[in-house]
């Protein structure tokens, strides 16, 4: 009887799971070649695709052995697909006179496709500023949505805390430092521009995303009349003079326009000058 009740139960196991062969067609039947003019850029992608030397690289790749590893979608209502990771491949692909991208198929909510999209991307050897900071706030509102705690005016709630941490831990930085990217999307395109570049380290950035739209375009008109980025001493008084509605034209002017140390003038003289 012992036997016969062990046999019934793995009869019963083999007939509610799948062997690994089944599961492999699957996943087969769900990567397609969809023409790329079905597919469409995710929404708000925060991560540029460049047409630089490694895209060049990757033309010449997909040209020779095609798309290897299939790029990610998601079917929309309206029958067309969403792209979630792959956008370089189909750039790609677009440059190399394809007509169809390899994808695979796979069912995700807005939230989950998000999340998808932002960690497959991560992956990049090389990820800009602006890139990140777009990425993180972007992963973090999806995280709290999927958590049934949904954001307000973009703010942080009190006892929202956890999708941060979680965010963090996944991610390696520190939740200052997330929050210091976050706080970069506040900045006008220019200001983002010079953070890019290296221009703007990250703290007198985050200083200058608490001014208004108008008192950064007025630091960007300095920054090009000077020809000089503002120190993080003189964001922070330019910040406070703004918390006090003090931070006029004029203001910015003043500040931007004071002589910081590593800008004064160094005199070299020869010992035999000296002499």
């Amino acid at each position: 009887m012992a036997g016969r009740k062990s046999d019934f139960t793995l009869t019963k196991l083999d007939d509610l799971f799948t062997t690994q062969a089944q599961r492999d067609e699957e996943q087969l039947s769900k990567i397609r070649d969809i023409p790329l003019e079905l597919i469409d850029d995710f929404p708000d992608h925060p991560f540029k695709v460049r047409d630089d030397e490694d895209m060049m690289q990757l033309v010449e790749s997909v040209k020779e052995r095609g798309v290897i590893t299939p790029a990610t979608v998601r079917q929309k209502e309206d029958g067309r697909y969403e792209l979630v990771s792959g956008h370089r491949r189909k750039r790609a692909c677009e440059l190399a006179g394809f007509e169809t991208l390899r994808s695979e198929i796979v069912d995700l909510n807005r939230d989950e496709a998000t999340i998808l999209m932002v960690e497959s991307n991560f992956q990049r050897s090389e990820i800009l500023p602006s890139e990140k900071a777009f990425a993180y706030k972007m992963r973090l509102e999806a995280m709290k949505r999927q958590a049934g705690r949904p954001t307000k005016n973009n703010l942080v709630p009190v006892g929202q805390n956890y999708s941060r941490e979680e965010l963090a831990a996944q991610s390696g930085e520190s939740q200052t430092q997330i929050q210091r990217y976050i706080r970069l999307t506040n900045l006008v395109p220019e200001l983002l521009e010079f953070v890019d570049e290296g221009r703007i380290k990250m703290r007198p950035a985050v200083e200058l995303s608490y001014l208004d739209e108008d008192c950064q375009r007025d630091v960007v008109d300095e920054i090009d009349l000077n020809d000089a980025t503002p120190s993080h001493d003189q964001t922070i008084r330019m910040r406070k003079l703004f918390n006090e509605g003090n931070l006029t034209t004029e203001a910015i002017h003043a500040v931007m326009s004071e002589e910081k140390p590593n800008q004064k003038e160094k005199i070299v003289l020869r010992g035999d000058r000296v002499r």
